[in-house]
């Protein structure tokens, strides 16, 4: 019984209020959502999405059963019936004409070819970061949003937090003079490339490890890849020597601040504890070792801290949503501004996604963004691997003399998988 034949049938009197999903808006202007990927990061991705009244997700999409049947629950449970679809090829997903846009959260290796795919298929994507595992990944990425109008929101979601944003504009106002210096925290550099011991693999309907393993080269099943996030570290499934992991959110800022988002550094120096690497005009950026910046303030920053150092004062902040500064006028200023949620939260880029949808702008963190600061990302992590300092040419693309170097720009995809 719809809702029409509900009030009719009642007189008009109604013992308790009509409850609408959450997508309960005009057609024309629901936005239709398949999720690739739903993990633990994914999950609250999806939650972020599915409080969007003109979001509707049609279906779920994993290699894993438990997973898929985790994520119909969670989205079935949000909008109060049984709609939602379990997927186990994302192949199918893309083919389906009802749905507009697609959340890709995969593991990182999966990044870049499921977004080209759903690019090429027409749908908006949302992907979480990092956006590929290879320069060459994220270059085609870039390359096929423009070719196919698609609107693209990468998972760097910071870019839409307050704490961020006001520290980025405290630096490009000119309140503290001119920028010198970036600080971005990182992981500590790692590659591995052994390989786990082989164990059974389970049923494909369970768990498909072919489709898992997609373009990655091919390893034995083995259960630790999936607890946590066990395959991260191991060179075919992470990108940039898994300096990206914070790399992408904290050097993307830190692009920002330096009005730098169309460019990368062109310098790159690894030390013991830290790559130092300098832009064409000047600014350093380091990035520090072990998820710390070399912090001057007492507030606490929590992860994905960044600092910015000027000639007349400094700014720095972190997921805390805490912000510290100095001169002592500007940290007077400062008890105005309200503590936020914390970089964590993706509840305003998700909705900046959907905005953009529907007004065709580029969104906060779009592919030429995503780009550079990836790019400047991979260029460190390969200056890492090779232990001596590199010059890029951030126009080319490309290391400026250096074969060895350019040869770690990309890598081969296994068949039947290609861009």
């Amino acid at each position: 019984m719809n809702r029409r034949t509900f009030l009719k049938a009642a007189g008009g009197a109604l013992a308790f209020p009509w409850i609408a999903p959450s997508w309960a808006v005009a057609p024309s202007e629901r936005i239709t959502l398949g999720v690739i990927g739903i993990g633990p990061r994914c999950q609250y991705d999806l939650g972020c999405f599915l409080e969007e009244a003109d979001l509707q997700c049609l279906a779920i999409c994993d290699v894993q059963a438990s997973r898929r049947e985790l994520g119909k629950k969670m989205v079935d449970g949000k909008h109060g019936n049984t709609d939602c679809t379990t997927i186990r090829d994302f192949r199918e997903l893309l083919a389906r004409s009802d749905i507009d846009a697609v959340l890709i959260a995969t593991g990182d290796h999966w990044h870049a070819l499921a977004s080209i795919m759903a690019a090429k298929a027409g749908k908006d994507v949302y992907s979480e970061k990092p956006c590929g595992i290879t320069m060459a990944d994220c270059q085609a990425l870039a390359g096929t949003m423009q070719r196919y109008t698609r609107v693209f929101q990468a998972g760097t979601q910071r870019r839409s937090i307050s704490n961020f944003q006001i520290a980025v504009q405290l630096v490009r106002s000119g309140k503290l003079g001119k920028l010198r210096k970036l600080h971005a925290s990182v992981y500590d550099p790692l590659v591995r490339h052994e390989w786990l011991p082989a164990e059974p693999e389970p049923p494909r309907e369970e768990l498909d490890w072919d489709m898992w393993l997609g373009p990655s080269p091919w390893r034995p099943f083995n259960r630790r890849y999936f607890v946590g996030r066990g395959w991260q570290g191991f060179d075919d499934f992470t990108a940039g020597a898994n300096l990206m992991d914070w790399g992408a959110h904290t050097v993307d800022i830190c692009q920002w601040a330096n009005a730098a988002d169309d460019t990368t550094p062109i310098e790159y120096e690894p030390t013991h504890d830290k790559i130092i690497t300098r832009y064409a005009n000047g600014v350093i950026l380091e990035l520090n070792y072990g998820r710390r910046i070399p912090q001057q303030g007492k507030a606490d920053l929590g992860t994905c801290s960044v600092r910015f150092e000027c000639d007349e004062g400094w700014v720095e902040t972190g997921d805390s949503g805490e912000l510290d500064a100095y001169p002592a006028s500007l940290k007077r200023e400062m008890r105005n501004w309200n503590k936020q949620v914390g970089g964590i939260n993706p509840g305003s880029h998700t909705r900046n996604f959907l905005d953009c949808i529907k007004s065709r702008a580029p969104t906060a963190a779009n592919e030429n963004i995503m780009l550079h600061s990836h790019l400047a990302c991979f260029a460190a992590a390969i200056a890492w691997q090779l232990n001596r300092k590199l010059i890029f040419d951030p126009v080319a693309e490309a290391f400026v003399r250096d074969d060895e170097a350019n040869r770690l720009r990309s890598s081969a995809m296994r068949e039947p998988w290609r861009v």
